[in-house]
């Protein structure tokens, strides 16, 4: 094995890194051989909205674009792309692109000249894109073509191979739920929901927060999980349609810490605890009951000692509480549920960052809504 193949083996096999920063060590290990790629970018293809969501980036110059999603079925280039396979080659941005679109305008405010686009597979099929983009135009011959080829396999199969550890974690909860015969009202469309809007709030506050898209594309998938402890709780409890007492709201809030101690141990059977995300993943289980003034449970956690991302679940989860049918109530109003939040924001509870990063949609929010419909 060569001295420059055992640099890039390194790079990519980075344990305890994010994606990102193993990205960005590939991109630095591979400048020799391939000078002329300024930018390296993969963006995420979600099957249920249709779109292409800007994932993990490295650029040499320039500012990247972040936060950012786009129906594949608007581009005809990159769809091409996703139904044959066959990569794409622009060798003159600045001539063949038009401005229609944010990341078109993106593209040639960087000064980008010519660009390599190559689809990304997973166990699942097409799971996304990775961007090669270059200063010069005609950068992107037939010879760095195949220059590129390793190098985007390589990274097609570390994205791979990362979501599907995400997902083998993922599924492994949703078994847990099934198996225990889960029935409570925490149904499939109300985890979509609640994912969604989380995406929403954490999209529009990524500045705010620090967070990258990386970050972003975990606090969504990591989501559905943030109740996962409630099949540690009996069905009296979980299914009672009155008012609890306060011996069972007790019992009822140790599915918290139960839920806590579900993800360490899925993540320890699955060796996956040095993960990065897997940060994100515990945080959204063990804090989403914490409150900004520290009424909230297990820990009392109060202000900044709560994780940016459990704040961002809390809103969302309660936003979809309040908009949903429950036995015990009618689903309130965007508008009456938006009242609510700020009344909650008032008292000191929410962060109302959130709430208003959430309320600034309120279009997106209603699609959301006639669109992942609890079943009757």
């Amino acid at each position: 094995m060569s001295q420059q193949t055992q640099g890039i083996l390194a790079q990519v096999l980075q344990p305890g890194s994010t994606l990102s920063q193993r990205l960005e060590g590939l991109h630095h290990s591979m400048l020799d051989q391939v000078p002329v790629v300024e930018r390296i970018a993969c963006a995420l293809y979600d099957p249920g909205s249709g779109e292409i969501k800007t994932f993990i980036s490295s650029t040499r110059s320039g500012v990247p674009i972040k936060a950012y999603n786009y129906p594949i079925s608007a581009s005809k280039s990159l769809s091409q792309i996703m139904e044959t396979g066959k990569a794409r080659v622009i060798d003159e941005i600045q001539q063949q692109v038009t401005a229609n679109a944010e990341h078109s305008r993106w593209l040639l405010q960087q000064g980008y000249q010519s660009s390599y686009t190559v689809p990304m597979y997973g166990a699942s099929g097409f799971i996304g894109l990775i961007f090669f983009d270059s200063l010069r135009t005609h950068a992107f011959t037939e010879l760095v073509q195949r220059d590129l080829m390793v190098y985007s396999t390589l990274i097609n199969l570390t994205v791979s191979s990362e979501l599907s550890a995400i997902q083998s974690i993922i599924a492994s909860a949703h078994v847990a739920r099934d198996f225990a015969n889960l029935r409570d009202f925490e149904t499939g469309a109300h985890l979509e929901r609640m994912a969604q809007y989380a995406e929403l709030i954490a999209q529009e506050l990524a500045e705010t927060f620090s967070l990258s898209d990386e970050n972003i594309a975990h606090i969504r998938l990591f989501a559905p999980l943030h109740d996962i402890g409630k099949i540690g709780i009996p069905d009296r409890i979980l299914l009672k349609p009155g008012r609890l007492e306060a011996d069972e709201r007790e019992i009822m809030k140790s599915h918290v810490v139960l839920g806590a101690q579900m993800i360490d141990k899925i993540l320890a059977d699955f060796s996956l605890a040095h993960m990065p995300g897997t940060s994100i993943m515990r945080n959204v289980v063990a804090c989403h009951h914490e409150f900004m003034d520290g009424s909230g449970y297990p820990a009392g956690l109060k202000g900044e000692a709560v994780p940016a991302e459990a704040r961002i679940i809390t809103v969302s989860d309660i936003f979809d509480a309040l908009t949903s049918k429950r036995p015990y109530k009618r689903e309130w109003s965007v508008e009456d549920a938006a009242d609510e939040l700020r009344r909650m924001t008032a008292e000191g509870k929410l962060d109302g960052r959130c709430v208003e990063a959430l309320l600034k949609y309120r279009d997106r929010v209603q699609r959301i809504i006639d669109t992942h419909v609890d079943p009757e």
